[in-house]
């Protein structure tokens, strides 16, 4: 983009050259300009533009035709292009700061919103990854948290409803109560009795949080709560790989006007050099060119590296290049691992 105004003078300038001054190319040196615009300072641009008038003199003079219609058109065709491309150029410029601003703000408001997981966690290791579909403001519905709580370490991973500042707005709900609660109740029912009487009063009844809680206790045991997510894969240290379906499914959180009954917990054991994998749908959703849905269960043994921070990053890596092109929605990853004290 940089060499094309350059470009453009230096081919419409040899086409001259070699046709003559019958078909009348110099007009077409206002392209230079034009495209100057596209990046750069104004500054660039006003090169552009005298030196496209420059080589306009020039050729018309070689050609026998200055002072003549032709290359008086070719005048004011660049010096008109090069002030429209001035005022395209300050346009830009202003945008460019503004969307700056937004993305900084954006960034700001994820690092409060989805701060960064604990590298350890009780007996845990932990390990997050987040893609915004939206790579403009690299924020999302997507939501995670780990908290050590009475009896173990608590986790939740979740995906909102709808899309932006709405769906921003529900995710913060969701983890100021968990957070708060998962300090507080004696088990995961309670805390997410929590979550839904803080949804149930923002909620309109028509939106929702889909989200698993999980808890990790010191005695090799996983409990589980599944409100109509994903479930998640367990890879065991042997490398059996299991996905942890609920018993029965259950709806989202925030739909109390169903009046149905949370979902049972569902315990898991949870032995040194485990490890479960929590994820949202944009990652099995994901697609490639072909439509073809991301294989994780497949690709699971990228998870296999000794730190888990790396592990996810190489699953992350992998997730995009599968899809080649950019996410269709968020994508959240949270890594838990047994650590083996031995």
């Amino acid at each position: 983009m940089a060499a094309l105004p350059l470009a453009s003078l230096a081919v419409v300038a040899g086409v001259d050259l070699l046709t003559g001054p019958d078909l009348g190319y110099l007009p077409l040196l206002a392209l230079g300009p034009a495209f100057a615009s596209l990046v750069g300072g104004v500054r660039r641009t006003v090169l552009i533009g005298v030196v496209a008038l420059v080589l306009s003199l020039l050729l018309a003079a070689y050609n026998g035709l200055l002072g003549d219609r032709q290359s008086n058109m070719s005048v004011i065709s660049i010096t008109g292009v090069t002030a429209a491309s001035i005022l395209a150029t300050v346009g830009r410029q202003r945008r460019e700061r503004e969307l700056a601003s937004v993305r900084s703000v954006a960034e700001v408001a994820q690092r409060v919103l989805l701060r960064p997981v604990p590298r350890r966690a009780g007996h845990l290791r932990a390990a997050v990854s987040y893609t915004s579909a939206n790579a403009e403001a690299r924020i999302g519905g997507d939501l995670y948290e780990v908290v050590t709580g009475p009896t173990g370490v608590r986790a939740i991973v979740g995906d909102v409803q709808g899309k932006g500042l709405a769906a921003v707005e529900t995710a913060a709900l969701v983890l100021g109560a968990f957070r708060e609660a998962a300090h507080d109740e004696p088990d995961l029912r309670a805390v997410s009795g929590r979550l839904e009487k803080a949804l149930n009063r923002r909620l309109s009844g028509e939106e929702f949080v889909t989200a698993i809680l999980v808890e990790a206790d010191a005695g090799g045991k996983l409990t589980l709560l599944n409100y109509g997510h994903p479930a998640p894969l367990i890879l065991r240290g042997n490398g059996t790989i299991v996905m942890a379906e609920p018993v029965e499914s259950a709806p989202p959180l925030g739909l109390a006007v169903l009046q149905v009954e949370g979902p049972d917990p569902h315990q898991v054991p949870f032995e040194p050099g485990d490890q479960i994998l929590l994820y949202t749908d944009g990652v099995i959703e994901a697609r490639d060119r072909a439509g073809r849905f991301y294989p994780l269960a497949e690709r699971a043994f990228l998870l296999k590296e000794d730190d888990p921070e790396e592990a996810l990053e190489k699953l992350r890596r992998d997730l995009v290049a599968h899809v080649d092109a950019p996410l269709h929605d968020d994508a959240a990853m949270l890594l838990l691992r047994c650590r083996d004290e031995g």
